[in-house]
């Protein structure tokens, strides 16, 4: 084994004990809620909707017309709270295994907004969006295991997050300049966070009593790097070789 492939699986190794201490750690404070044990999630927490309702504290979140939200329970309450407001949410499906949804809420009756932020409900409400239909989206909110204070997060481990920010980098729906937050529970803060070339730091993040800004912004990957992508990820999520033969074209 190289030593890059060392070095790879030292992060991999660190990335994990991480999310272990979190996780552990959400559960025996009882600060996890619903859908527990958070173990291999994204874990919600109590103050969900708290942190939810913070992310109107920045300024290009209450102008956006358009946000892409992770479908994760803890990020349920932000889901709703842009439909509320009349903003269209672009959805990934879970695992990317169907791309992403559009929810319009100008199409939703205002008594089922709270059912199609929902995964249920917006496969529903939602409408599946091709990659070549995608609009430009203002702002990208993602889930979190840990976050540290310089940006660098932590997933489940599924790298979804991440394939989902490359994928519109690549359809130019998102740019750099495109700010990512992510909302938190404060015990998700951490000292350091172990990182790869393919992670995407976040530029704000919110708990339920404060929203940090991350100062220098860091720097974000171009798109998708397809020495990474296998034949299996391809079959699995279908959007991938969308992806593909149109960049071919």
């Amino acid at each position: 084994m190289n030593q890059i492939n060392v070095e790879i699986n030292e992060i991999k190794k660190l990335k994990e004990e991480i999310r272990s201490r979190i996780w552990r750690l959400m559960e025996e404070k009882n600060i996890a809620s619903f859908p527990r044990p958070v173990y291999g999630r994204i874990p919600n927490f109590k103050g969900s909707e708290i942190a939810a309702k913070n992310i109107l504290k920045l300024e290009f979140i209450r102008e956006a017309e358009v946000v892409k939200v992770n479908p994760d329970s803890p990020q349920k309450p932000v889901r709703e709270l842009l439909l509320k407001m009349g903003r269209k949410v672009i959805m990934p499906t879970p695992r990317l295994k169907r791309g992403f949804l559009l929810i319009n809420p100008s199409k939703i009756p205002r008594s089922e907004i709270s059912f199609a932020s929902t995964i249920r409900g917006a496969f529903i409400w939602g409408e599946p969006i091709n990659l070549k239909s995608l609009p430009k989206i203002d702002a990208i909110i993602v889930g979190s295991v840990a976050v540290s204070l310089d940006g660098y997060r932590i997933g489940k481990g599924g790298g979804y997050s991440e394939l989902e920010y490359a994928i519109l980098r690549e359809v130019n729906a998102i740019d750099d300049e495109t700010p990512v937050i992510t909302t938190i529970h404060e015990v998700q803060l951490v000292d350091e966070v172990p990182r790869e070339d393919h992670d995407v730091p976040v530029d704000f993040i919110v708990t339920p009593i404060r929203v940090i800004e991350v100062k220098p912004r860091k720097h974000k990957p171009k798109g998708i790097i397809w020495e990474k992508i296998t034949r299996d990820m391809m079959r699995k999520m279908p959007i991938l070789l969308e992806l593909k033969r149109l960049k071919e074209q």
